[in-house]
């Protein structure tokens, strides 16, 4: 059974950025919308920016494998070929990477492809990819 799609809404400083990093950086389509907030399709989930510019802030960290990772973010699990041309074209875009595309894990249960990146309003974005999808949940 395919996975239905989640639904997640954020706060953003400003719906023009957010269009231009969702839309332009992403390549999400945009879907309903009004001078408030703005939905997304995010690789078939539906994200929502909503305009609130004071509960904009940057996460708090937790240490993970050696990296400083958002506590609070969103993203999503790519096949391995679709995650290495993201962070190709992400840095052909000149990203600034929180923390930058690399092998997390490496050689132990879960062994991941990561990177994270934040939107212009702070709002943290993890890119994960497996070689073997079945490590996704491996302890």
């Amino acid at each position: 059974m395919p996975l239905p799609p989640f639904h997640l809404a954020f706060p953003t400083h400003d719906l023009a950025a957010a269009r231009d990093f969702y839309l332009g950086k992403l390549g999400c389509r945009e879907g309903r919308s009004s001078e408030h907030w703005v939905d997304f399709d995010f690789y078939g989930h539906q994200l929502v920016a909503h305009l609130a510019p004071e509960e904009c802030s940057m996460a708090k960290t937790s240490d993970v494998d050696g990296d400083a990772v958002p506590c609070r973010h969103f993203g999503v699990v790519l096949p391995m070929s679709e995650w290495r041309a993201l962070a190709e074209r992400l840095r052909a875009q000149g990203t600034e990477f929180i923390i930058e595309p690399h092998l997390r894990f490496k050689g132990e249960p879960g062994e991941q492809a990561t990177m994270f990146l934040l939107d212009p309003s702070g709002n943290a974005l993890e890119f994960k990819a497996f070689e073997n999808i079945g490590q996704l949940f491996a302890k």
